[in-house]
């Protein structure tokens, strides 16, 4: 079983374009729909043209193996060069507690991505 994201875009050519830098391939693309794949990992999009990015509330939540390395790679990316002001990338930090360590991406149509450090699970 799997659970996928399911965010919105305004336009799926900027949306594809933005998140095959990042590494994603398009798997599915229609009229309404697109989903998307990075090393396994499933996020879905449907069409919302009337979003506004800056109030977008919309997030989804991504558990790789090892956050430097994935931030490092993002990070590497001309960030001035995407499609959008609200894109961007934040270093990782540590909020305490539970809360695991995590950086935070925003894409295209203001869509928060938590990139969350996995802890060991114990047998």
């Amino acid at each position: 079983m799997q659970i996928t994201a399911n965010l919105p875009s305004r336009d799926f050519d900027t949306t594809e374009r933005f998140y095959k830098t990042l590494g994603f391939e398009t798997v599915y693309r229609g009229d309404g729909w697109m989903i998307l794949n990075w090393q396994g990992q499933w996020v879905e999009f449907f069409h919302h043209p009337d979003l506004d990015p800056k109030e977008s509330w919309y997030s989804a939540c991504i558990r790789p193996s090892d956050i430097d390395r994935l931030h490092a790679r993002w990070a590497a990316l001309d960030w001035h060069d995407m499609p959008t002001d609200t894109c961007r990338i934040e270093d990782p930090f540590e909020m305490g507690g539970d809360v695991p360590r995590m950086f935070v991406m925003i894409d295209p149509d203001g869509s928060l991505w938590r990139v969350l450090e996995t802890p060991e699970l114990a047998p």
